[in-house]
């Protein structure tokens, strides 16, 4: 049998989707794993690797996409990337390795690749889980798809509304422990007195109130992912017992002196910026190293905009019960120029509030600029601001709209609309000399 053909029958013989390609991306080979899992009706022997996995006509590295091969050909060595693939069930992400084969003389001659289905995101809209498929959303996804089998810390950054919870949900079932619990530390809601009680439990007596001996939420843990939501709000007085815990592994129930052993994951989330903490003496240096072992930021909405329909199509599912609802394409178009400042957990309270707002099976852009205007100018949520030069394309009408909604100081206004004071002052007095003896201007 000649070296390809033994080739060939090695890969037949493996369990997971495995291809094999030459140097020109065409694919030689693909076992039956992958038949079953990723090929639909027509063969993908003899075709691209690019075609198949992208329906592009030409490699991934000149589409803007990552390209485990031209990646191995630098390196030399194996290579791992996630990729978006088509499969038998629509697109979906994958991960990839893969190795070059080298002849006698060192040269990579073929190229294996092996696939492995992920379930950290869908590509679609889908009730439960993460959504996406924007660049930015796929360069975390990339993160946590290298983190989640290990050990490591790993620490969420992002501003508020991001999701930080849903990734650490998506990072611990990618996780080894899968099985176990993942249990929740509301880091900033907890106060400073019952801190350590909560999180390492008490004994008995421990202290007034302690009728019985109560395991904390280390304990709960156990065998699973401790997740530590705002720990940039954790008391400094349980800083260095929380570095203890992650240090030796080791901790002590409120009232105790025994040492008990903690078998967790933990994995820590903050919008607050920590090595301003640091600096600031309000966050402990050593802590800090030692949960951000593995840092991850998650991208706000307006880096994601792509993503934006479809979750907010994932969102109306949800929200929705037993009705079928959908956005109109205007809706959809005001969605997506929205700035989004409370991200992801805004868009939902806006599609709630639209939702309540709908009769029909529509909603529509003017429900939704309805919604918006229930957020109020002054909240953290209000629309994108306009530049200065869009001041010009306000007609009369709108500028007296805005500044009859508005119920702040014509300071206020101006930065809302993103105007100096001394222009919008202009304006409004210019408007103030065509509007007729019954109207006003406040």
């Amino acid at each position: 049998m000649q070296p390809l053909a033994e080739l060939i029958a090695y890969l037949e013989s493996l369990p997971e989707p495995h291809i094999l390609f030459d140097g020109q991306y065409r694919i030689l080979a693909a076992n039956a794993a992958y038949r079953a899992q990723f090929q639909r009706n027509d063969s993908v022997v003899g075709r691209t690797c690019y075609q198949v996995s992208h329906g592009i006509n030409r490699p991934c590295d000149q589409a803007g996409e990552s390209c485990p091969l031209a990646a191995a050909r630098l390196s030399g060595k194996r290579e791992r990337v996630l990729h978006l693939h088509h499969t038998n069930e629509g697109d979906a992400y994958v991960g990839i390795e893969l190795v070059p084969i080298r002849d006698a003389t060192g040269e990579a001659r073929y190229f294996v690749e092996r696939m492995e289905s992920l379930s950290l995101a869908r590509t679609a809209a889908s009730p439960q889980g993460m959504v996406g498929r924007s660049a930015a959303f796929q360069r975390m996804l990339a993160l946590l798809n290298r983190v989640a089998p290990s050990e490591a810390s790993v620490l969420l950054l992002g501003e508020s509304g991001t999701g930080k919870e849903l990734v650490a949900q998506a990072l611990h079932r990618a996780s080894h422990r899968q099985s176990g619990p993942m249990v929740v530390v509301d880091c900033a809601s907890l106060p400073e007195s019952l801190f350590e009680a909560e999180l390492f439990g008490h004994e008995r007596g421990a202290f007034t109130g302690a009728s019985a001996a109560r395991r904390g939420l280390v304990e709960s843990a156990s065998g699973g992912t401790l997740f530590l939501d705002e720990v940039g709000d954790i008391p400094l007085s349980m800083q260095v017992k929380l570095l203890r815990l992650i240090e030796s592994g080791t901790y002590r129930r409120v009232g105790s002196s025994d040492l008990r052993h903690a078998d967790i994951r933990l994995v820590s989330a903050t919008h607050r910026d920590l090595s301003q903490r640091v600096r600031e003496g309000l966050f402990r240096q050593d802590l800090y190293f030692r949960i951000a072992t593995f840092p991850i930021r998650l991208p706000s909405l307006r880096e994601r905009r792509a993503d934006i329909p479809l979750l907010a199509e994932s969102m109306l599912v949800r929200l929705a019960g037993n009705r079928v609802l959908q956005l109109s394409e205007a809706a959809m178009e005001r969605l997506s120029q929205h700035d989004f400042p409370g991200n992801i957990r805004e868009l939902r309270n806006l599609l709630e509030r639209a939702l309540l707002l709908t009769d029909g099976d529509e909603i529509s852009a003017e429900t939704l600029d309805a919604a918006l205007a229930l957020e109020g100018p002054s909240t953290v949520s209000a629309p994108r601001r306009r530049r200065v030069e869009d001041l010009a394309a306000l007609s009369p009408d709108q500028l007296r709209q805005h500044a009859a909604a508005h119920r702040g100081s014509r300071r206020e206004l101006a930065k809302q609309l993103g105007i100096s004071e001394r222009s919008l002052y202009r304006r409004l007095r210019s408007l103030a000399s065509d509007v007729g003896p019954h109207e006003s201007m406040s």
